[in-house]
Protein backbone atom coordinates (compact mmCIF):
# COMPACT_ATOMS: atom_id res chain seq x y z
CA UNK A 1 0.00 0.00 0.00
CA UNK A 2 1.37 3.66 -0.80
CA UNK A 3 2.23 4.72 2.42
CA UNK A 4 0.85 8.57 2.01
CA UNK A 5 -2.09 6.94 1.17
CA UNK A 6 -1.99 4.56 4.29
CA UNK A 7 -1.22 7.38 6.81
CA UNK A 8 -4.38 9.37 5.40
CA UNK A 9 -7.04 6.38 5.77
CA UNK A 10 -4.81 5.83 9.50
CA UNK A 11 -5.81 9.47 10.37
CA UNK A 12 -9.09 9.49 9.13
CA UNK A 13 -9.96 6.20 11.16
CA UNK A 14 -8.29 7.40 14.14
CA UNK A 15 -10.16 11.28 13.69
CA UNK A 16 -13.50 8.77 13.69
CA UNK A 17 -12.49 7.00 16.87
CA UNK A 18 -11.73 10.46 18.59
CA UNK A 19 -15.28 11.86 17.42
CA UNK A 20 -17.06 8.55 18.63
CA UNK A 21 -15.28 9.07 21.99
CA UNK A 22 -16.31 12.05 22.51
CA UNK A 23 -19.67 11.52 21.48
CA UNK A 24 -19.86 8.49 24.31
CA UNK A 25 -18.17 10.83 27.02
CA UNK A 26 -20.81 13.45 26.25
CA UNK A 27 -23.83 11.04 27.14
CA UNK A 28 -22.12 10.00 30.30
CA UNK A 29 -21.18 6.23 29.15
CA UNK A 30 -24.64 5.55 27.78
CA UNK A 31 -23.45 2.91 25.77
CA UNK A 32 -22.64 0.58 28.41
CA UNK A 33 -25.90 -1.07 27.96
CA UNK A 34 -26.00 -3.90 25.82
CA UNK A 35 -27.03 -3.21 21.85
CA UNK A 36 -29.67 -5.63 22.02
CA UNK A 37 -32.54 -4.76 25.02
CA UNK A 38 -31.16 -1.99 26.71
CA UNK A 39 -33.40 -0.99 30.05
CA UNK A 40 -32.44 2.39 32.23
CA UNK A 41 -33.10 2.99 35.55
CA UNK A 42 -34.04 6.11 37.13
CA UNK A 43 -34.65 7.19 40.32
CA UNK A 44 -33.08 7.80 43.81
CA UNK A 45 -31.26 5.85 46.77
CA UNK A 46 -34.25 3.02 46.75
CA UNK A 47 -33.45 2.20 42.57
CA UNK A 48 -29.65 2.59 43.67
CA UNK A 49 -29.58 0.08 46.18
CA UNK A 50 -28.36 2.49 49.06
CA UNK A 51 -27.42 1.64 52.62
CA UNK A 52 -27.37 3.76 55.42
CA UNK A 53 -23.95 3.82 56.85
CA UNK A 54 -21.94 1.52 54.49
CA UNK A 55 -18.45 3.73 55.02
CA UNK A 56 -16.12 2.32 52.84
CA UNK A 57 -18.63 0.85 50.77
CA UNK A 58 -19.31 3.56 49.01
CA UNK A 59 -16.08 3.71 47.14
CA UNK A 60 -17.52 0.97 45.08
CA UNK A 61 -21.47 1.12 43.49
CA UNK A 62 -21.22 -2.39 42.77
CA UNK A 63 -21.81 -3.01 46.62
CA UNK A 64 -25.22 -1.87 46.34
CA UNK A 65 -27.63 -4.04 44.98
CA UNK A 66 -31.24 -2.30 43.86
CA UNK A 67 -34.12 -3.40 42.08
CA UNK A 68 -33.16 -2.47 38.50
CA UNK A 69 -30.67 -5.66 38.39
CA UNK A 70 -33.46 -8.07 39.46
CA UNK A 71 -35.26 -6.78 36.42
CA UNK A 72 -32.67 -6.74 34.21
CA UNK A 73 -31.85 -10.84 35.09
CA UNK A 74 -35.44 -11.75 35.24
CA UNK A 75 -36.40 -9.72 31.65
CA UNK A 76 -33.52 -10.98 29.28
CA UNK A 77 -32.04 -6.84 29.60
CA UNK A 78 -29.16 -5.07 30.34
CA UNK A 79 -29.98 -2.71 33.22
CA UNK A 80 -28.53 0.82 32.82
CA UNK A 81 -28.94 2.19 36.72
CA UNK A 82 -29.23 6.13 36.60
CA UNK A 83 -30.08 6.45 40.32
CA UNK A 84 -28.58 8.50 42.56
CA UNK A 85 -29.77 8.79 46.65
CA UNK A 86 -31.26 12.32 47.89
CA UNK A 87 -32.84 12.45 44.13
CA UNK A 88 -35.86 14.67 44.32
CA UNK A 89 -38.21 15.53 41.80
CA UNK A 90 -37.10 18.97 41.01
CA UNK A 91 -33.26 17.98 41.19
CA UNK A 92 -33.78 15.53 38.58
CA UNK A 93 -34.63 17.86 36.17
CA UNK A 94 -32.66 20.91 37.35
CA UNK A 95 -28.97 21.07 38.98
CA UNK A 96 -30.35 23.95 40.86
CA UNK A 97 -33.91 22.10 42.06
CA UNK A 98 -34.28 21.36 45.55
CA UNK A 99 -32.04 18.37 46.50
CA UNK A 100 -31.81 15.72 49.91
CA UNK A 101 -28.54 14.67 49.23
CA UNK A 102 -28.04 13.61 46.07
CA UNK A 103 -25.25 16.44 44.84
CA UNK A 104 -22.55 16.00 47.38
CA UNK A 105 -23.14 11.96 47.15
CA UNK A 106 -22.10 12.13 43.36
CA UNK A 107 -18.98 14.60 44.32
CA UNK A 108 -17.92 11.70 47.38
CA UNK A 109 -19.08 8.30 45.35
CA UNK A 110 -19.42 7.12 42.01
CA UNK A 111 -23.36 6.22 41.13
CA UNK A 112 -23.57 2.87 38.87
CA UNK A 113 -23.43 4.94 35.54
CA UNK A 114 -21.33 7.90 35.59
CA UNK A 115 -22.68 10.92 33.84
CA UNK A 116 -22.42 14.70 33.45
CA UNK A 117 -24.96 17.22 34.82
CA UNK A 118 -28.73 15.82 35.69
CA UNK A 119 -30.15 12.47 35.33
CA UNK A 120 -33.08 13.70 33.26
CA UNK A 121 -30.09 15.27 30.63
CA UNK A 122 -28.18 11.51 30.96
CA UNK A 123 -31.82 10.21 30.45
CA UNK A 124 -32.90 12.03 27.39
CA UNK A 125 -29.28 11.66 26.15
CA UNK A 126 -29.11 7.25 26.75
CA UNK A 127 -32.62 7.48 24.99
CA UNK A 128 -31.72 9.45 21.67
CA UNK A 129 -28.75 7.23 21.64
CA UNK A 130 -30.63 3.58 21.93
CA UNK A 131 -33.79 4.21 20.72
CA UNK A 132 -34.13 0.26 20.91
CA UNK A 133 -34.51 0.71 25.04
CA UNK A 134 -37.18 -1.43 25.79
CA UNK A 135 -37.85 -0.20 29.15
CA UNK A 136 -37.18 2.81 31.84
CA UNK A 137 -38.22 2.50 35.39
CA UNK A 138 -38.54 5.58 37.67
CA UNK A 139 -39.18 6.08 41.13
CA UNK A 140 -38.77 9.64 42.57
CA UNK A 141 -40.82 11.91 44.84
CA UNK A 142 -39.94 10.12 48.89
CA UNK A 143 -37.17 13.20 49.06
CA UNK A 144 -39.39 15.87 48.41
CA UNK A 145 -41.59 14.43 51.45
CA UNK A 146 -38.21 14.04 53.25
CA UNK A 147 -37.51 17.65 53.05
CA UNK A 148 -40.20 18.74 53.97
CA UNK A 149 -40.27 16.53 57.34
CA UNK A 150 -37.04 18.15 57.48
CA UNK A 151 -38.02 21.97 57.19
CA UNK A 152 -40.57 21.68 59.47
CA UNK A 153 -38.25 19.54 62.05
CA UNK A 154 -40.63 17.08 61.83
CA UNK A 155 -43.74 18.91 63.64
CA UNK A 156 -47.48 17.23 62.41
CA UNK A 157 -49.21 20.32 62.12
CA UNK A 158 -46.03 21.85 59.80
CA UNK A 159 -46.07 19.00 57.60
CA UNK A 160 -49.88 18.96 57.34
CA UNK A 161 -49.74 22.22 56.21
CA UNK A 162 -47.10 22.16 53.73
CA UNK A 163 -47.94 18.87 52.31
CA UNK A 164 -51.05 19.77 49.19
CA UNK A 165 -48.45 22.23 48.00
CA UNK A 166 -45.71 19.85 47.82
CA UNK A 167 -47.75 17.00 45.74
CA UNK A 168 -48.84 19.20 43.56
CA UNK A 169 -45.05 20.22 43.00
CA UNK A 170 -44.55 16.34 42.72
CA UNK A 171 -47.29 15.61 40.53
CA UNK A 172 -46.39 18.44 38.44
CA UNK A 173 -42.72 17.50 38.17
CA UNK A 174 -43.45 14.03 37.35
CA UNK A 175 -45.54 15.29 34.46
CA UNK A 176 -43.02 17.46 32.60
CA UNK A 177 -40.64 14.34 33.39
CA UNK A 178 -42.91 12.00 32.04
CA UNK A 179 -43.39 13.70 28.89
CA UNK A 180 -39.75 14.71 28.30
CA UNK A 181 -38.72 10.98 28.14
CA UNK A 182 -41.80 10.26 25.89
CA UNK A 183 -40.56 12.94 23.55
CA UNK A 184 -36.94 11.47 23.53
CA UNK A 185 -37.57 8.87 20.77
CA UNK A 186 -38.50 6.55 23.42
CA UNK A 187 -40.96 3.43 21.58
CA UNK A 188 -40.52 1.21 25.05
CA UNK A 189 -42.78 0.81 28.29
CA UNK A 190 -42.27 3.53 30.76
CA UNK A 191 -42.73 2.00 34.25
CA UNK A 192 -43.43 4.23 37.36
CA UNK A 193 -42.73 2.55 40.61
CA UNK A 194 -44.57 3.70 43.28
CA UNK A 195 -43.47 3.40 47.05
CA UNK A 196 -44.41 1.29 49.85
CA UNK A 197 -45.68 2.41 53.57
CA UNK A 198 -42.67 2.18 56.32
CA UNK A 199 -45.38 0.71 58.48
CA UNK A 200 -48.85 -0.37 57.36
CA UNK A 201 -50.01 -0.65 60.72
CA UNK A 202 -49.32 3.21 61.20
CA UNK A 203 -52.37 4.71 59.86
CA UNK A 204 -51.40 8.17 59.64
CA UNK A 205 -48.38 7.46 58.01
CA UNK A 206 -49.34 5.05 55.37
CA UNK A 207 -52.13 7.33 54.22
CA UNK A 208 -49.71 10.09 53.42
CA UNK A 209 -47.71 7.30 51.30
CA UNK A 210 -51.29 7.10 49.64
CA UNK A 211 -51.18 10.67 48.78
CA UNK A 212 -47.48 10.67 47.71
CA UNK A 213 -48.29 7.81 45.42
CA UNK A 214 -51.22 9.20 44.00
CA UNK A 215 -49.03 12.43 43.04
CA UNK A 216 -46.10 11.03 41.40
CA UNK A 217 -48.85 8.13 39.17
CA UNK A 218 -51.48 11.43 38.80
CA UNK A 219 -50.27 12.19 35.43
CA UNK A 220 -48.59 8.44 34.49
CA UNK A 221 -51.63 6.84 32.39
CA UNK A 222 -51.93 10.34 30.42
CA UNK A 223 -47.94 10.24 29.26
CA UNK A 224 -48.09 7.20 28.56
CA UNK A 225 -46.96 5.29 31.81
CA UNK A 226 -47.58 2.12 34.09
CA UNK A 227 -47.56 1.63 37.45
CA UNK A 228 -45.45 -0.94 39.55
CA UNK A 229 -47.74 -1.31 42.62
CA UNK A 230 -44.69 -1.69 45.01
CA UNK A 231 -47.52 -0.45 47.56
CA UNK A 232 -50.10 -3.38 47.82
CA UNK A 233 -46.95 -5.54 47.20
CA UNK A 234 -45.48 -4.38 50.00
CA UNK A 235 -48.89 -4.17 52.10
CA UNK A 236 -49.61 -8.21 51.16
CA UNK A 237 -45.66 -9.16 52.31
CA UNK A 238 -45.80 -7.62 55.38
CA UNK A 239 -49.38 -9.10 56.60
CA UNK A 240 -47.37 -11.91 57.80
CA UNK A 241 -46.16 -9.45 60.64
CA UNK A 242 -49.38 -7.96 61.39
CA UNK A 243 -48.45 -4.72 58.65
CA UNK A 244 -44.79 -4.10 60.13
CA UNK A 245 -42.85 -3.65 57.48
CA UNK A 246 -39.37 -3.58 59.22
CA UNK A 247 -40.58 -6.49 60.82
CA UNK A 248 -41.56 -8.52 57.56
CA UNK A 249 -37.75 -8.08 56.76
CA UNK A 250 -38.52 -5.84 53.93
CA UNK A 251 -36.48 -2.85 55.34
CA UNK A 252 -32.54 -2.92 55.58
CA UNK A 253 -31.82 -3.13 59.53
CA UNK A 254 -31.05 0.18 61.41
CA UNK A 255 -26.74 0.03 62.65
CA UNK A 256 -27.97 1.55 65.52
CA UNK A 257 -30.43 -1.09 66.57
CA UNK A 258 -30.91 -4.14 64.38
CA UNK A 259 -34.39 -4.86 65.51
CA UNK A 260 -35.21 -1.22 64.17
CA UNK A 261 -35.06 -0.21 60.15
CA UNK A 262 -34.26 2.62 58.23
CA UNK A 263 -36.41 3.23 54.98
CA UNK A 264 -34.43 1.28 52.39
CA UNK A 265 -35.68 -2.01 50.83
CA UNK A 266 -33.39 -5.18 52.22
CA UNK A 267 -32.55 -7.40 49.31
CA UNK A 268 -36.18 -9.25 49.69
CA UNK A 269 -37.69 -5.94 49.51
CA UNK A 270 -35.62 -5.16 46.22
CA UNK A 271 -36.85 -7.98 45.10
CA UNK A 272 -40.69 -7.62 45.43
CA UNK A 273 -40.13 -4.08 44.25
CA UNK A 274 -38.41 -6.20 40.87
CA UNK A 275 -41.89 -8.63 41.16
CA UNK A 276 -43.53 -5.51 40.71
CA UNK A 277 -41.71 -3.92 37.84
CA UNK A 278 -42.03 -7.43 36.07
CA UNK A 279 -45.89 -8.24 36.57
CA UNK A 280 -46.48 -4.09 34.94
CA UNK A 281 -44.26 -4.61 32.55
CA UNK A 282 -45.29 -7.97 31.54
CA UNK A 283 -49.27 -7.02 31.98
CA UNK A 284 -48.55 -3.95 29.50
CA UNK A 285 -46.87 -6.52 26.98
CA UNK A 286 -50.05 -8.78 26.80
CA UNK A 287 -52.39 -6.02 26.29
Amino acid sequence: MNVRRWRKQFFVLAAGALALGAALLATGGASQAGAGHPYLALGDSVSFGYITQAGYEYRNPENFIGFPQYVGEALGMTPTNAACPGETTAGFSSATGADNGCRPFRASFPLHTRYRGTQLAFATAFLKAHPNTKLVTIQLGANDAFLLESQCKNDPMCIAAGLPALLTTVGNNMNRIYRTLEASHFHGRLVVVNYYSLDYGDAAATATTRLLNQAITSHAQADGAIVADAFTAFQQAAASAAGHTCAAGLLNASPADQFTCDVHPSQSGQELLAKAVENAFGGAQRR
